[in-house]
């Protein structure tokens, strides 16, 4: 006489770390290595790229210890970032995401990390003594890290912030209003691109950037790490 096999539930949890602690080192280490650099540091702080090449070449003379300082701190924000990327998409496909935006999320990660470290170092070798008293030098190496920095930063933000807030919407996996959220950033982050050829959009790297920290964090607090799977008794 045949029997029917009784299915139950049992719960497994990802085999990863967890995601709010490398949000979290992010967002500590990018904003620490800013706080030398900005005017909580001291004066003169980190021209804008509307400032002269006078500026611009004053701040490398005057501050080449908070330049550094500041480098050492981005580069190493790059490898929280990194670890945030590849544990969030894992997370994602383990919960079922199997989906095109995972990878898209995982090419966004990569390329701010790789920015990030660019640009730290372009900031590193700009500080070095005889670099900023060479104005062409300086000027061409602060455009160069600004480009790495800048848009270098927020475009790809907004790919890793989109690959997975859409994918998390679709399948409820965060809070509506957390995945709205990152798809209002990931379209501020795709356009900051214009800023390439238009200047006026500027605006749009800080408000990708620093809105972005926030939601990297409520992300790694909220985007589960368990999943129910059905077995056979």
């Amino acid at each position: 006489m045949e029997t029917q096999s009784e299915i139950s539930t049992k719960t497994i949890r990802h085999p990863g770390p967890p995601l709010w602690l490398p949000a979290i080192m992010f967002a500590i280490t990018f904003n620490t290595g800013l706080f030398f650099v900005t005017s909580f540091g001291g004066a003169p702080y980190f021209p804008g790229p509307w400032e002269t090449t006078a500026v611009i070449q004053k701040f490398f003379l005057l501050r080449a210890d908070a330049v550094v300082l500041c480098a050492f701190f981005q580069f190493g924000s790059a490898i929280p970032l990194g670890l945030f990327t590849v544990c969030a998409v894992s997370q994602l496909r383990f919960l079922g995401a199997k989906v095109a935006g995972t990878y898209i999320a995982l090419l966004g990660g990569i390329l701010i990390s790789m920015n990030i470290i660019a640009s730290a170092m372009i900031m590193w070798a700009a500080a070095h003594p005889g670099i900023a008293q060479d104005a062409p030098l300086i000027n061409a190496l602060y455009f160069l890290q600004f480009g790495f920095g800048g848009v270098g930063f927020s475009v790809p933000m907004g790919l890793l912030i989109a690959g997975v807030s859409i994918p998390s919407l679709l399948m409820k996996l965060l809070p509506k209003w957390l995945c709205i959220f990152g798809i209002i950033l990931a379209v501020f982050g795709v356009f900051s691109w214009f800023d390439l050829v238009f200047p006026q959009a500027l605006f749009l790297i800080p408000l990708t950037r620093f809105p972005g920290f926030i939601w990297f964090i409520c992300v790694g607090f909220m985007l589960p790490n368990r999943r129910r799977d059905a077995v056979a008794d």
